[in-house]
């Protein structure tokens, strides 16, 4: 493959990559700014607390969607490593998104519920930018690109099974002879 052909197919895969993540982040979304507005109209929690616990729940809902769909190619021996890494960079993010909200209510005063929705957006904006690189990067990492060598090269149980034959000797069967 040309060069040119190289960058042209990386390019498409990055492209439906990036469809994939924003189609998983746009239900997070949804569910992000639903539970939000949901625990802000009918329970007394702060609006950074509310802002919280439906970041987590949305969390919940997009490890869903990446793991299944937009990297259910990637590695998946690790879970374990995956999973904490996948929490820790969760956890920065949803720092970074309610720190836009903290900042703007406690900091600005602004505190009316279209202000809320508006800064809860700009920080989800900004910390999705922060937790696709750190997902891809990090967590859900590719598997190495198979080159033609390594499909036509035996594994190795196969190259054991080959030198075992190879070393057996064939007697003659005395039934036969």
């Amino acid at each position: 493959m040309s060069e040119r052909g190289a960058l042209r197919t990386r390019l498409d895969l990055l492209t439906r990559e990036v469809a994939k993540f924003g189609a998983v982040g746009a239900v997070g979304l949804l569910v992000n700014i639903a539970v939000f507005n949901l625990l802000r109209h009918t329970t007394d929690l702060q609006v950074v607390r509310a802002s919280v616990l439906a970041t987590f729940v949305a969390i919940l809902c997009n490890y869903v969607g990446f793991r299944y769909w937009t990297y259910r190619d990637r590695d998946k021996t690790r879970r374990t490593r995956e999973l904490t890494l996948f929490v820790l960079f969760s956890v920065a993010g949803a720092v970074i998104e309610n720190g836009v909200l903290y900042l703007a209510t406690y900091g600005f005063h602004w505190n009316t519920p279209v202000q809320s929705n508006v800064f809860k957006i700009l920080g989800i904006g900004i910390a999705t930018l922060f937790r696709f690189w750190s997902y891809r990067t990090w967590v859900f990492k590719a598997l190495p690109a198979k080159s033609p060598a390594d499909e036509e090269a035996p594994r190795p149980a196969e190259r054991f099974l080959e030198q075992r034959r190879s070393s057996e000797t064939v007697e003659p069967d005395p039934v036969r002879n």
